[in-house]
């Protein structure tokens, strides 16, 4: 049987889909360049923003017309999927497993032979200079616009050691140059069995890898950017000189409403350590345009923050209401026009 993976979304997606084609090629499946030579296509999605979930629709008639061709063709949907998007897809594939699904059918369908849990499954790298390393996987924020808590579940971190022997197994097996640390809240991680060993200590301990390679994380939250991590990476060998420190909002009021527990001011001092500390550093960041209630006077202090800042990349998204999070229950008042204007205004 062949297969197909089909990735949206963010790099933690990117590093299930690699730990997906393990599992399929140790079932005796091979991978397929394109779609139509296929038996088994794996749709990896994302429920982020309304507009990727549209996509995945989209998508489900394109491989209807596939299967028309191909009566073998099996389609599996999975990745972050919210129960309401679940019911709306029954109908177009095979079969639905959510990330949290996927984790549990694993460990239910391995661990008494192997003992084998979802993070130990060894990742079919996609590339041959990059390694994406999930330390956690969930999240217990619960940003009022996220959707990750109700897709991922709550904050579950890797032993560290565990980590370790991932990424030197990937360096010994490719010529990696980049090593991307992956978690909704990567740098909240915390030793399961040693909970002395936080992200700074584990920093270190990758420092101690002789291979010569650069190390950066994904996502970090500014609430967990402690000082001993500044300090951490300004000594880091590793490290990759590149931050991205989401802001999604330089307005108190609108942080506020997004249950982020910090102000713009916490913010920038925070950036203006880092800076004094690794004045080198790349600093990018997130931003969510047209949040409920955004003003445009709030939306000014957004962009008062990001000149006096000066980020070397932003990643703008126009907020899209998700069922089932706090902010779904706000009205949302900003309409389209205003939120690609907002965007176009920070993109300048």
């Amino acid at each position: 049987m062949k297969y197909h993976i089909i990735t949206f979304g963010c790099q933690m997606n990117k590093s299930d889909s690699e730990r997906i084609a393990t599992l399929l090629e140790k079932k005796g499946c091979q991978s397929a360049l394109k779609e139509g030579e296929a038996d088994l296509i794996v749709v990896n999605m994302c429920s982020v923003r309304q507009s990727a979930v549209d996509r995945i629709f989209g998508l489900g008639r394109k491989l209807s017309k596939l299967k028309t061709k191909n009566k073998k063709l099996k389609t599996v949907l999975t990745g972050c999927i919210l129960k309401k998007d679940k019911k709306k897809f029954e109908n177009k594939f095979d079969l639905i497993l959510n990330a949290k699904d996927l984790e549990n059918w694993v460990k239910k369908s391995k661990k008494k032979k192997t003992g084998c849990s979802y993070f130990k499954i060894k990742a079919k790298s996609q590339s041959d200079s990059i390694a994406f390393i999930p330390i956690s996987n969930g999240c217990n924020n619960f940003c009022s616009y996220c959707v990750v808590p109700f897709t991922r579940g709550p904050l579950v971190c890797r032993n560290h050691k565990e980590i370790i022997k991932e990424i030197k197994q990937t360096l010994k097996e490719k010529n990696i140059k980049e090593i991307w640390l992956l978690g909704q809240n990567v740098n909240d991680y915390n030793c399961p069995k040693n909970p002395k060993i936080n992200f700074s200590k584990l920093i270190k301990e990758i420092d101690k890898i002789p291979n010569d390679f650069k190390l950066f994380f994904l996502s970090p939250h500014p609430k967990n950017f402690s000082n001993e991590l500044i300090k951490t990476l300004k000594n880091s060998p590793k490290f990759g000189k590149q931050i991205n420190l989401p802001l999604q909002s330089g307005d108190n009021e609108i942080l506020k409403k997004m249950n982020r527990n910090y102000t713009a001011e916490d913010y920038k001092k925070l950036v203006e350590k880092i800076l004094e500390n690794i004045p080198e550093v790349r600093l990018s960041t997130d931003i969510i345009v047209g949040f409920p209630v955004e003003k445009k006077k709030h939306f000014k202090n957004t962009k008062k923050v990001f000149k006096e800042i000066k980020f070397s990349q932003a990643y703008i998204a126009k907020y899209s209401p998700r069922q089932g999070t706090a902010a779904f229950e706000m009205k949302d008042d900003v309409s389209l026009t205003e939120k690609k204007q907002r965007e176009k205004e920070l993109n300048a």
